[in-house]
């Protein structure tokens, strides 16, 4: 119960917490000091909005809308899978130790495909993505994958691409051949648009989803309905991806 108690307590020092209470603050002062309710309302708006973006049920939901369709997703230890491509998810310099380094999403996308490549043992390994670090994406990946026992001689830079549409792309102008065996590897929220787009290219595509956003409930009730910057982060990334899917229709 002490332990209950405590995770509740926690909760409330969250930022987007404190964020909101000032909000609502100011709305009590709208209302009292102000007698124009315009200005009240959209503060009121803004309240219900940044709440319902906070908190677990919401980001979850939007999580679960994004990775529906790989939640259940077969293993790949069985597949035959020719490529294994992995898609980059940013780099970051860190320049007082002269460094580029994966994101933790990235680093997680790596370690997975890694393990599928211990599987499957794939003929080739590929690293893609370009970022904006002093090194790319793929370089940072290659290297890691490197020292995480997969062959140098196996491993394929990509460090051409900026986004989805031109992973695609780019992998295409590597593999003349279209029949071969694609492995994918990425965020489950990223799978359904990345999917799509190396299908163009090619005719056996393998979806490996790396990690989920979404998650069973679980814990104390109370707690999901407390405001949290880690719940905000997810409704961020799922809205994004959400408007990501909608551009790439309007380009196809």
């Amino acid at each position: 119960m002490m332990e209950e108690i405590c995770a509740i307590l926690k909760g409330f020092l969250d930022p987007v917490f404190f964020v909101l209470l000032l909000l609502l603050l100011s709305l009590f002062v709208v209302i009292i000091k102000n007698k124009k309710r315009s200005g009240a309302l959209i503060l009121f708006l803004s309240i219900v909005m940044l709440y319902g973006a906070s908190i677990f049920p919401v980001a979850n939901h939007l999580c679960y809308y994004l990775e529906r369709d790989y939640i259940n997703n077969p293993s790949a230890g069985d597949k035959n899978i020719d490529v294994i491509v992995v898609l980059g998810n940013g780099a970051k310099d860190i320049n007082f130790l002269q460094n580029t380094f994966n994101t933790e999403m990235g680093s997680v996308r790596l370690l997975h495909a890694v393990l599928v490549y211990n599987k499957t043992g794939a003929k080739y390994f590929v690293c893609s993505g370009k970022g904006y670090g002093k090194a790319s994406e793929a370089e940072v990946m290659a290297r890691l994958a490197e020292k995480l026992g997969v062959p140098k001689e196996k491993i394929r830079i990509e460090s051409n691409s900026r986004n989805t549409w031109e992973n695609a792309i780019e992998l295409n102008k590597m593999f003349v051949n279209k029949n071969i065996n694609v492995g994918l590897v990425t965020s489950a929220f990223h799978m359904k648009r990345s999917e799509r787009e190396f299908k163009k290219y090619f005719n056996n595509v393998l979806p490996l989803p790396a990690h989920y956003l979404y998650s069973s409930p679980m814990g104390n009730a109370v707690m999901r309905y407390i405001p949290q910057t880690e719940e905000l982060h997810k409704t961020s990334i799922a809205v994004k991806e959400i408007v990501g899917q909608l551009w790439y229709n309007i380009k196809s």
